[in-house]
């Protein structure tokens, strides 16, 4: 089942074109690498996945629905509803414990305090951080503050995770646990993963590897195979 597909996206600011044909598929619990240096279109790609941005031409469809044609209303509702996303820089809301922070999509939604509560918690003992549950932002590791940005973005239990560099501020071991969080947890929930990134380890817990060179997405198994063969 296709979660997420593109065909034909160009992306253009001013004279220079970012991304160009660009045409993908992730299927439902998929879990995909996006690398390329930097400046080349990976965020500006994550931001027209996500709904934040819009392509010059082409399309994108979440679940069927093509979001380059939907209202910012439908927009914005989808992004609620059906896609989660991790920053690299975390962006928990400061003056909100652990708990609340995994709770607030989920209170945005309307769900019931005591279902919204249940689920925070459940996903914060499957990122192993139930006795920090109180612990502001600020009292908590960046391993730990990734950790309660992974269950947030779980926790409405969107069809795609959108993620950008979410080991780039991380030390080795703490960027290790984060991305075994990863892999675990779309597999328990059958979400698929569009992760931007520049570690070569966050590839490993991927499925596929794609790279953005010139603007054009690669197939880096496809180019593997062609080199192969000569």
């Amino acid at each position: 089942m296709r979660v997420l597909e593109t065909e034909g996206l160009f992306k253009r600011y001013g004279d220079r074109t970012v991304l160009q044909r660009i045409t993908l598929r992730v299927g439902k619990g998929e879990r995909l690498a996006l690398l390329g240096p930097s400046g080349c279109g990976k965020t500006t790609l994550l931001n027209i996945l996500g709904g934040l941005d819009r392509p010059d031409s082409g399309s994108v469809k979440l679940e069927g629905e093509d979001l380059s044609r939907a209202t910012p209303e439908r927009v914005a509702e989808l992004r609620r509803m059906r896609i989660g996303t991790i920053f690299q820089f975390f962006h928990l809301i400061p003056h909100l414990t652990a708990l609340e922070n995994v709770m607030l999509p989920l209170q945005l939604l309307n769900r019931k305090p005591m279902e919204a509560r249940r689920r925070a918690e459940d996903l914060l003992l499957a990122v192993g951080l139930m006795d920090r549950i109180f612990a502001w932002p600020h009292q908590l590791s960046s391993g730990e503050m990734q950790r309660v940005a992974v269950a947030r973005a779980l926790s409405a239990r969107p069809a795609v995770l959108l993620a950008d560099e979410p080991t780039g501020n991380l030390d080795r071991k703490s960027g290790e646990a984060v991305l075994g969080l990863l892999q675990d947890l779309t597999d328990k929930e059958g979400t698929a993963l569009v992760m931007v990134t520049h570690s070569e380890a966050a590839t490993k817990v991927c499925h596929r590897v794609l790279r953005l060179e010139d603007g054009y997405l690669v197939d880096d198994a496809l180019k593997a195979q062609v080199a192969g063969r000569k």
